[in-house]
């Protein structure tokens, strides 16, 4: 693509490409030209979307339909339950769990035939009907997708089609028309709050990076994804890469920086790949480097590579691992906004903060302000996963319930369940219950019940979980991230594993749990940085909402799960037992006594719980407890 050398150029170069994506934005029933996008994220791509694509492709040529179809990647739908997705323009047919062997039908039926492929469209759960397009699927009803704009509707891997949809006009207004502290105002105005998990106003960090007076200042893409089941940051940078270095450049300009750095964990290889093609091709074409689109107006953006510590997710620990050195926290004030990347002002936003960022800029503070609830303005990304029925990427509107989101956007618990929680945050967030989900989704309100919005995972537990094992799951994982500074952290919560595996086990008393929660209370005082302070955030939450479940662990030393394995007994009914021998056969200790066609026993002392005799037991016979 030709360099674009002035706001002038590039607002040329749009109104040239928007009929890249008239198509896709005007849903019709027929059209003599077509288009296939296949979701080309992590979770499609290693479900062999890719072959799919290639397949597709082939299709297409075989048939001679090559000058009236199109077939190639976007981003992450966030329908993950339900990928490979291909979604067919103009009609906005929304086809799932495609696989590279459904190509050729698909074509022939769609394509060829002008019928739609009935068995690759979602069967809505609740009515047991198909649906025709994304807009028809409960699953989408309640989102607004605005830092996922883009994903699922274009390519990522082609600038003209980002360009298309109104990219980098917001830059170019930016710097072409606005002071930079018409941009921060902007920015102040819209309420926007980082969303990274501490909600701190983006406006006003952007006001603290400008106000000193230095030559050099630094802009901090943080892209260390680190909690478990957290997809968000990875799904923007793989689906829309321009965005970030678009908001990145946008903050530049504001405070006053002209080099920028994109922290990202080397276990992104898909996001790192687009993100460097993105950069590339914004460079080539004026949109990044020196005097861009004419201006007087420089920055540029370098990739740094961490390596999956999640300590590293905090600003200052971020910091030290860019210039070279270990990647640990140290106290604040200075903020990172004062002295920063080798000691100089520097703004650090998380991707998800930059992604709402040009969309603020095109539409409006008070546009952006109009969404969400009173503190908490805009939509947030979560990624839904546990035991839910649509596990995905979601984006909904601040002050949304928790209810709306699991029962309706993700369709119920899993195989008929009971709810019994659901984990925000998380490692650094809690346990909410039941009888909280109808609590709105905001910063505040999270906090109120001892949760956190954090980054945005959100993990759904039921029935069969056991609160204790998942407290100590998170546990386990802040234990082994710990980069070790401080005592409280490094030593506390360590302790606090020890004593979580004591409960498990059956071997702990009822001053264990005092002692538990008095020293959860003085890691979460006395911790250097956000990752110790907020460590033993499971365990107070578990322990404030499932005390009971607690007391059976240690008083009646029971798992009500059956999830401890220390803790269960594995008995036979009497009964039901047929004696058909195939759990003794099975039993790697030989505990099992009885003959053919009697009812069989398990000796207690000797049973090690592993378990086999209750998975090969043919009528249900054998119970744990």
């Amino acid at each position: 693509m030709n360099r674009i050398d002035s706001f002038k150029t590039l607002m040329d170069k749009q109104s040239e490409l928007m009929p890249i994506l008239n198509l896709r934005k005007e849903s019709m029933e027929s059209s003599e030209y077509k288009e296939l996008l296949i979701c080309g994220g992590t979770g499609c791509v290693s479900s062999q979307s890719n072959l799919l694509l290639e397949n597709l492709n082939s299709e297409i040529e075989k048939h001679g339909l090559s000058d009236k179809v199109k077939a190639s990647i976007t981003g992450c739908f966030g329908f993950c339950e339900k990928g490979p997705i291909v979604k067919v323009f103009p009609e906005d047919v929304f086809y799932v769990e495609v696989t590279p062997d459904d190509a050729a039908e698909l074509v022939k039926s769609h394509l060829v035939d002008g019928h739609k492929l009935e068995r690759l469209l979602y069967e809505e759960p609740t009515i047991k009907e198909k649906v025709n397009t994304q807009h028809e699927m409960e699953f989408y009803k309640k989102q607004e997708r605005i830092a996922l704009r883009n994903c699922g509707l274009i390519n990522p891997e082609l600038i003209e089609e980002y360009i298309a949809n109104r990219g980098y006009e917001a830059l170019g207004r930016c710097i072409s028309e606005m002071t930079p502290e018409e941009v921060i105002e902007e920015v102040k105005l819209s309420g926007l709050r980082g969303r990274g998990g501490g909600g701190f106003p983006t406006g006003l960090k952007w006001e603290f990076t400008r106000r000193p007076k230095s030559e050099v200042k630094y802009v901090v893409c943080n892209a260390d994804e680190g909690d478990p089941g957290a997809f968000m940051d990875r799904s923007i940078l793989e689906g829309d890469p321009h965005s970030i270095i678009e908001a990145m450049a946008i903050n530049g300009y504001a405070v006053g920086a002209q080099k920028g750095f994109v922290y990202i964990r080397a276990e992104y290889p898909l996001a790192i790949s687009r993100l460097k093609t993105a950069l590339n091709q914004a460079r080539e074409s004026g949109l990044l480097g020196k005097n861009i689109m004419g201006t007087d107006f420089s920055f540029d953006i370098e990739i740094k590579y961490g390596a999956g510590a999640f300590v590293c997710g905090e600003e200052t620990a971020l910091i030290h691992s860019i210039e070279g050195s270990r990647g640990e926290p140290t106290t604040k004030p200075p903020f990172p906004a004062e002295s920063g990347l080798w000691e100089k002002p520097t703004s650090v936003n998380n991707v998800e903060t930059f992604a709402n960022v040009p969309s603020i800029i095109l539409n409006g503070a008070s546009w952006f302000n109009k969404i969400g609830s009173e503190t908490s303005k805009g939509t947030k990304v979560f990624a839904l996963a546990g035991k839910i029925n649509n596990v995905g990427l979601v984006e909904v509107p601040m002050g949304i319930t928790l209810r709306e989101i699991i029962y309706e956007i993700g369709g119920g618990i899993k195989d008929g369940k009971a709810f019994k929680a659901v984990q925000t945050g998380g490692p650094s967030g809690g346990c909410i219950t039941a009888d909280q989900l109808d609590v709105a989704i905001d910063y505040e309100s999270l906090s109120s019940i001892g949760s956190m919005m954090g980054s945005g995972g959100m993990i759904v537990i039921d029935e069969d979980n056991c609160i204790v094992d998942i407290a100590k799951f998170y546990l386990e994982f802040t234990v082994e991230e710990s980069c070790g500074k401080c005592t409280p952290c490094r030593v506390g919560n360590k302790r606090l594993y020890e004593m979580l595996t004591k409960i498990t086990e059956g071997k702990a008393t009822i001053e264990d749990l005092d002692a538990m929660k008095n020293l959860a209370e003085t890691i979460k005082m006395t911790s250097l940085c956000g990752l110790g302070q907020t460590a033993p955030n499971p365990v107070l939450s578990t322990m404030n909402f499932f005390y009971d479940e607690y007391l059976a662990h240690v008083q009646d030393k029971t798992c009500p799960s059956g999830v401890c394995q220390s803790l269960l007994k594995y008995t036979v009914v009497p009964e039901k037992c047929i004696g058909c021998t195939k759990c003794a056969r099975v039993c790697p200790v030989s505990c099992i006594s009885g003959k053919v066609k009697e009812v069989h026993y398990i000796d207690q002392k000797a049973c090690i719980k592993c378990g086999a005799c209750f998975d090969a037991c043919p009528v249900n016979a054998i119970t744990k407890g």
